[in-house]
């Protein structure tokens, strides 16, 4: 592997990185950041409705800005690898002589981002509420 293939390989794998954070914060970041910003901006426990459209309006905003830096993002992958597909590997004990051919079926690099992202934010989800949240039940 030479240096130049080393780089290439880095900086796909932070500009990987870096689109999953921003799917994740698509599920996790953007909801949180805003209902806490309007909880702030709520002087009172039964606000009108200008603090639930502030939630509205940020987190369509802010998700389609998300969404334009995740393709931004898809695009630098794609200058730096020279492809928007993931390899398919598979084990050379399973390919067979026809298996030579170029993979038509493999997953595209934001399709992998968007599906990790879910079960990333799933996992968060599920551990928060067995392991954090706490019970709502009153002790006796």
């Amino acid at each position: 592997m030479t240096v130049r293939n080393l780089g290439r390989n880095v900086a796909a794998t932070v500009v990987f990185f870096a689109m999953l954070l921003a799917a994740f914060s698509l599920w996790t970041l953007i909801p949180l950041g805003w209902v806490y910003i309007a909880s702030k901006l709520s002087h009172s426990q039964f606000p009108s409705i200008g603090p639930y459209m502030i939630v509205i309006v940020g987190i369509i905003a802010t998700v389609l800005v998300d969404a334009w830096l995740i393709g931004r993002l898809n695009d630098l992958y794609t200058r730096v690898t020279g492809t928007n597909r993931l390899v398919q590997s598979r084990p050379n004990w399973l390919k067979s002589l026809r298996d030579t051919g170029p993979v038509h079926n493999s997953v595209t690099v934001v399709e992998a981002v968007m599906m990790s992202s879910v079960l990333l934010a799933a996992l968060a989800l599920v551990t928060w509420f067995f392991l954090l949240a706490g019970s709502p039940l009153p002790n006796n």
